[in-house]
């Protein structure tokens, strides 16, 4: 994003907040701080006189699967699931609705977002234990939250390499119109002739077939450390539930340890398998299951260019370092592709 688009993402107009206040009977804002954790939606950190909030514009989910959404918080907290449920306005809704903006107000919680490498090996075996328990709980959930039922099977398309081949070559193009550039349009052209050269060497590892193995239900769906809080060692709550939806469970197992231990370009394997040995001592999931997971979500990230998206048509450069974090982790797990996948069956 621009300087502007930043100051305008992050502003939160004084008449917005006055009909927030007395949508949510909040009292007197003593204190309003921007928070800068999250890449889509905006928060901020509110200070009354009855207490410290966390107010969330929503700008990423249509309005009805948001209070969906929020609906089964309550449900999953009453199970001793750590979440915070959204306090609702003066006329009982979820969310607020000012001049076009989508607001819900949650409590104020403590604790630190931990990045997958800091946490100890004990903390990341049982980081695994509550993403399992996560699902459980949410399986118990569907007829109490009125959520949809979990439907006999689903559907996952792995983008043949042609299509891949063809947006690369159309970004390139948003690229080369740029002219000189700057270091990013210089990183992004590299790293497009660099992904094309990978696809055609590895088109023949496509996942076959559309229907991923193992068992399915309702997910969190971005369960990594950005929505995560941790308080003396012990994992204290669960936010952002925008992208609560039914997938296979080895589809979020592998994706939270990609996002949690794949960093700084290279997979932490220990901790990757500490973290799926947790797991499946609560829900156990075949290797097959896993299998498929993990090379479904090398193919996606191998075909997968929405980073560059935002940045050449949106013009929002809010994910442009995960670009470059994710391209290399990719040359390096499509380097040790054997090594990474029998790490999550467990034969590491």
């Amino acid at each position: 994003m621009t300087d502007a688009n930043v100051a305008d993402r992050t502003h939160l107009p004084a008449d917005d907040l006055a009909d927030l206040i007395g949508a949510f009977d909040i009292g007197e804002v003593l204190d309003r701080q921007h928070l800068a954790d999250g890449l889509m939606n905006v928060n901020w950190r509110l200070d009354t006189r009855v207490g410290r909030f966390a107010l969330k514009r929503v700008t990423d989910v249509p309005l009805d699967r948001l209070r969906r959404n929020l609906a089964v918080l309550p449900v999953l907290a009453s199970y001793g699931v750590p979440v915070c449920a959204p306090l609702p306005t003066v006329d009982g809704a979820v969310n607020a609705e000012v001049r076009g903006g989508v607001y819900c107000l949650f409590p104020w919680s403590t604790g630190e977002h931990v990045r997958g490498t800091d946490l100890s090996q004990a903390q990341t075996s049982e980081l695994g234990v509550h993403l399992a328990g996560l699902h459980t709980a949410l399986g118990r959930a569907v007829d109490e939250a009125g959520m949809p039922a979990v439907p006999p099977s689903v559907t996952a398309e792995a983008t043949e390499a042609g299509r891949a081949v063809q947006k690369a070559d159309r970004l390139a193009g948003a690229v080369s119109a740029r002219g000189a550039g700057d270091a990013f349009d210089r990183a992004a052209g590299a790293a497009l002739e660099e992904r094309k050269i990978l696809l055609d060497k590895h088109a023949h590892l496509r996942p076959e077939g559309d229907t991923p193995a193992g068992p399915h239900g309702w997910t969190h769906g971005d369960f990594q450390y950005r929505n995560l809080l941790w308080t003396d060692g012990e994992l204290t709550a669960v936010l952002d539930w925008d992208r609560l939806d039914i997938r296979p469970y080895a589809e979020e197992v592998v994706r939270t340890a990609q996002v949690q231990f794949g960093v700084e370009g290279v997979f932490d394997l220990e901790r990757v398998s500490a973290f799926v040995s947790g797991y499946r001592s609560v829900v156990p999931l075949e290797p097959a299951a896993l299998l498929d997971a993990a090379r479904r979500l090398w193919w996606k990230r191998m075909t997968d260019f929405w980073q560059l998206e935002f940045h050449y048509d949106r013009g929002d450069r809010s994910c442009d370092d995960l670009f470059i974090a994710d391209e290399a982790l990719l040359h390096w797990w499509t380097e040790r592709l054997d090594e990474v996948e029998r790490t999550f069956v467990g034969a590491l």
